[in-house]
């Protein structure tokens, strides 16, 4: 892509590419190798860097395990949201089981959503610490410091 084709597209939307699982810094590779699936190994298999950009996946030895935190936020507000959208569309009352049943129905969306969960909760951890470059194409990604290439993968 030369100068001229950058300045003429447009920066890709933050919210947009976040939902998608592309990387931060270029914001139009894929931050994952294989589709969405089932399986656990198969569905957060990343490559080791950007395939456009080529800006590092991790950034030091055990970066994701923050998370776990990302994710528990991710639930809690699809919590809500079911609760909310439950109460306006069924109704919820302490006389009978239609606190249970929105609590079946919660566990069954989250059950149902963890593989995206999991990779969106990447996503945006690793936008937290990395953001977009508007000369990712002409400028090369920061090394990261603090790579043990022994350790990598231990997680």
């Amino acid at each position: 892509m030369s100068d001229t084709d950058s300045a003429k597209s447009p920066k890709p939307n933050y919210f947009t590419s976040i939902i998608s699982c592309k990387c931060p810094r270029c914001r139009r590779g894929k931050m994952y190798q294989n589709p969405l699936s089932v399986s656990s190994k198969k569905n957060m298999a990343m490559p080791g860097e950007c395939p456009v950009c080529g800006q590092p996946m991790e950034l030091e030895v055990g970066f994701y395990y923050g998370t776990g935190y990302v994710s528990y936020a991710i639930t809690i507000a699809i919590s809500v949201a079911t609760f909310i959208a439950f109460w306006v569309l069924y109704g919820i009352s302490i006389d009978d089981n239609s606190l249970y049943i929105w609590l079946v129905l919660n566990i069954v969306v989250l059950v149902l959503m963890l593989p995206y969960i999991m990779r969106l909760s990447r996503t945006l951890w690793l936008s937290f610490f990395v953001s977009y470059d508007p000369e990712w194409q002409t400028k090369e990604p920061p090394k990261p410091e603090r790579i043990v290439k022994e350790q990598m993968g231990n997680w």
